[in-house]
This record gives structure tokens, sequence and C-alpha cells, in this order.
């Protein structure tokens, strides 16, 4: 199965839809991107705008969320900013926080109204 990202006309993606692979003549990405668009636009209208997106990521570093973005100049789909304080960091493609999160074994939260990790639930050490 491949999967479609409908983009509005600012490159927010508005929803993601499942192809066949039958459908796409069992072509790979980037082949199958063409034909998928095609497929979709049939389905949703010709002036739809259309990104194949992977699963699991092995193209466009992200999959594909409601919310997200889809970026042209780096083609790559960007997922939604989880907290205003939140940076996006352009190696990894992934929002990071700006302080890094606790590597002490217990369970943390991020608060973003004071930019820190909140302990939630300390375990136990042996």
């Amino acid at each position: 199965m491949a999967h479609f990202a409908q983009l509005d006309t600012n490159h927010e993606v508005i929803q993601v839809i499942v192809v066949n692979n039958e459908t796409l003549g069992h072509l790979e990405f980037p082949e199958s991107e063409l034909v998928g668009i095609e497929f979709c636009q049939s389905l949703y209208g010709f002036e739809t705008i259309w990104k194949q997106t992977s699963y699991n990521s092995s193209f466009r570093f992200n999959y594909a969320g409601v919310g997200g973005r889809y970026d042209s100049e780096l083609d790559v789909f960007i997922p939604p900013k989880p907290y205003q304080g939140w940076v996006f960091n352009e190696a990894e493609m992934k929002w990071e926080s700006p302080t890094p999160y606790p590597i002490d074994g217990h369970f943390y939260l991020w608060n973003d109204e004071l930019e820190s990790w909140d302990l939630i639930a300390e375990i136990p050490q042996p």
C-alpha cells in the first residue's frame, strides 16, 4: 500500500489516504508518485495537491500527518510543532525541546510555560 498526502495551498497536510499498489502498477517511489497523484486527482479534483509519503519514513524523512506541512525546498514532511518553544532540527528533521530530556531513568512531561521538563514519575533504582 502507498500513502498520499493532500496539501492545501500553504502546503499543510489536510488528509492522508491509502492507494493500492495495483493502482500504481506496483511501481516504487519516485516512479509511483506521478501515477498516484493522477489517481488521487481523479477522485478529489484535478486542482488538488498531492505528495506521496512513506509510512516507514524511507523517503521525505517523516510520515505526513494532518496538521503537518510539506517543505518543497527540503522535500520533506514536517510534523506539527508539539510545543511553542520547541525548535526544528533540520539535520534530523524533527522538533526538539530547547532543553534535553533528562536521562536519569525517570519519566518527565514537557512544561511549555516554564520551558522545562517536569518529573511525573520516579522509577525506583535497584
